[in-house]
């Protein structure tokens, strides 16, 4: 004797919660109609379908919206690198928060977790040899890769690369962009 189908199984149970919860609309959505939730009333007739050997429903995959989820990992991953390379290249609490929406104690734990000392008060400023390194630095990276002074996420990129080349607190370099943008000394 063949066993119930399982789709059908599903199918049933996903339909039985749906209308104990009244989503009716659900139930209409997978193809339900008026007489057939009427039979869901009934213990013999749910029985009946959910021991059916035949499979009386089908699924299909929507493309584009699996596509999509499936990108949502890659999205996922590369935001957990890119705040954990800001970390370690000596970002503020506040430029994570600020870009990628975190708390101060998600920050923290992600601190922890890359195993990066507790900051006790803020950076030193530059010194002059600093400032001037960061902005030939910096004026050559905008023109190379033409950013607009306004494309924060591009900027945050270049910062990133500045803050690795020139050895320098990712947070200092991001205040003395955002000062120098600011002034409009651009």
């Amino acid at each position: 004797m063949s066993s119930p189908h399982p789709l059908n199984q599903a199918v049933i149970a996903q339909a039985l919660h749906d209308l104990r919860n009244g989503q009716l609309r659900r139930c209409k959505a997978m193809g339900f109609g008026d007489e057939e939730l009427d039979a869901l009333k009934h213990p013999a007739l749910v029985s009946v379908l959910v021991n059916a050997t035949v499979s009386w429903c089908s699924v299909s995959v929507n493309r584009e919206v699996l596509k999509r989820l499936l990108s949502q990992v890659h999205d996922v991953e590369q935001e957990i690198a890119t705040v954990d390379r800001m970390l370690r290249l000596g970002a503020s609490t506040e430029m994570v928060s600020r870009f990628y929406g975190l708390t101060h104690q998600e920050v923290a734990l992600r601190r922890d977790i890359l195993g990066l000392p507790k900051r006790k008060g803020r950076y030193p400023v530059l010194d002059e040899a600093q400032d001037a390194a960061l902005w030939e630095h910096w004026k050559a990276g905008i023109t190379e890769r033409r950013i607009a002074l306004d494309d924060d996420m591009a900027m945050l990129a270049l910062t990133m690369d500045l803050a690795k080349t020139l050895k320098l607190p990712m947070s200092v370099i991001w205040a003395a962009i955002r000062n120098w943008i600011d002034q409009g000394t651009v």
